[in-house]
């Protein structure tokens, strides 16, 4: 799938969850055409909640990713490393194999 295809099918899908449950919260009669004053107030506060909430998990988000990103970096570094002192020794016995005594 495009990732910015995801990306706005991922926000259609939070943005559902935040109208529902901010909706069964605060909405308390059906009936009435107008939304009364406190029902407003309890809508605005639940949404302002919810993104407070939604920022404050990103931002522990990309600091752990962050740091399981660079630990990954140093994982595949030590292992090209290692990789390399392995080839060096291969190729090393091999030139002392061919060479003629």
């Amino acid at each position: 799938m495009d990732p910015q295809l995801r990306q706005f099918k991922d926000f259609l899908m939070l943005y559902n969850k935040i109208t529902e449950m901010c909706f069964n919260q605060c909405v308390d009669n059906v009936f009435n055409r107008d939304v009364a004053e406190w029902e407003g107030s309890c809508v605005d506060k639940c949404v302002n909640k919810f993104a407070r909430f939604n920022q404050k998990m990103m931002s522990v988000y990309v600091e752990v990713q962050t740091n399981i990103n660079a630990k990954r970096m140093q994982e595949a570094e030590a292992v090209a490393a290692a990789n390399a002192t392995a080839s060096a020794a291969t190729d090393q016995v091999a030139v002392t194999a061919n060479t003629p005594s």
